[in-house]
């Protein structure tokens, strides 16, 4: 299977597709088999930066049915035989508003990708679309600049996002769901305070699922002027989420970004050895390691669950091995209930909402 890598945003503006762009050359020049996937609904442009004008074929004929496989979305990209491209779609209302059992086939299909990984180019902004594609993936990134304001719009982000990954957990269980499509949270202590009060078990499971929410935070667009105070940002994370960020570095204002995006070419490629560039690669050697961590469980996991398949009575002895199904395992062992199809609801009924979001 591919390992999903998503790479999202407060807000628009601060360079997350550049970063995505980059990311994706930069892993398929280490050797990774590699697909970039523009799930910036209604508003796709990372098909520009390779210089794709016009693809061929885009995430709509996939839509629309009229390609069967999302496999055969995916078109070369000339800088590197390891790289492939699914482009975005059209900026039209049927695909920026796109039903739920659309969303429900495509997040479906992307686990049946060929390719190592697969970077998800995810829209910016806090719709449940943006949020269900983050989610979704194994390796969670997130992109902001050091202004006050872009680092207010990535803790609204993240907290939306942890919300519903609580949510998730308890809205698959029958008890709770009723009770919790409905209500309208604010945070996810009250999500888990109304949930566990009936369901302690429940609490239990959601509050794995949170610690195990652990994004990447990616700072670009970096000067001697500007500092972000990570610390502090992780702090209040862990105050008022109960969530944690890993930061994997950051990228220096750089006119070699502009002068690159100009000429339809990742700064990687068109400029290596500029500061932008150096500080991109650096990123990318970082989430090469999560990549790798990642598919070492893996690893463990279906040799664990390959031992309980070859002596099933290891299961009645006691045996700590436990079995989950391989399409929702995270990278820190989350309970199978844990899986945004609990979610499907969201657009069958009126979505929830959380303070002024709907999510």
């Amino acid at each position: 299977m591919a390992t999903l890598i998503s790479v999202a945003s407060g807000k628009g503006g601060v360079g997350k597709s550049i970063v995505s762009v980059n990311l994706a050359l930069a892993l398929a020049k280490a050797g990774r088999k590699v697909l970039l996937a523009d799930l910036d609904v209604g508003g796709a442009d990372a098909h520009i930066m390779f210089g794709e004008l016009n693809p061929s074929v885009t995430l709509t004929d996939f839509l629309n049915k009229r390609v069967d496989r999302l496999d055969d979305v995916a078109i070369p990209v000339a800088f590197h035989p390891n790289l492939g491209l699914i482009a975005g779609t059209g900026e039209t209302l049927a695909t920026a508003n796109m039903a739920y059992a659309r969303k429900k086939r495509l997040m479906k299909h992307f686990r049946d990708l060929d390719a190592d990984v697969v970077i998800l180019d995810i829209g910016a902004g806090t719709h449940y679309h943006a949020l269900d594609f983050f989610l979704m993936a194994d390796i969670h990134l997130t992109v902001a600049t050091p202004e006050p304001t872009s680092v207010l719009d990535l803790y609204r982000f993240i907290k939306l996002a942890a919300i519903r990954r609580v949510l998730a957990c308890f809205l698959a269980r029958s008890p709770m769901s009723e009770v919790l499509s409905n209500r309208d949270f604010t945070s996810v202590e009250e999500v888990m305070e109304v949930a566990g009060a009936t369901d302690a078990e429940g609490r239990d499971v959601a509050a794995a699922a949170l610690r195990s929410f652990r994004p990447g935070l990616i700072i670009n667009r970096t000067s001697g002027r500007s500092q972000v105070n990570v610390l502090y940002l992780r702090k209040i994370l862990q105050d008022y989420v109960g969530g944690d960020l890993m930061m994997l570095g950051e990228i220096p204002e750089d006119p070699a970004v502009s002068q690159a995006v100009r000429k339809f070419l990742p700064v990687i490629e068109y400029a290596p050895q500029s500061p932008a560039a150096k500080g991109l690669l650096a990123v990318s050697a970082a989430v090469e390691q999560l990549h790798m961590a990642y598919a070492d469980r893996m690893k463990e996991r279906q040799t664990s669950a390959g031992e309980i398949e070859d002596n099933p009575a290891s299961i009645e002895t006691g045996s700590t091995l436990q079995v989950l199904p391989l399409n929702r395992l995270k990278p820190e062992a989350l309970p199978a209930v844990c899986d945004l199809r609990s979610l499907s609801r969201a657009d069958a009924e009126p979505e929830v909402e959380v303070g002024q979001q709907r999510i």
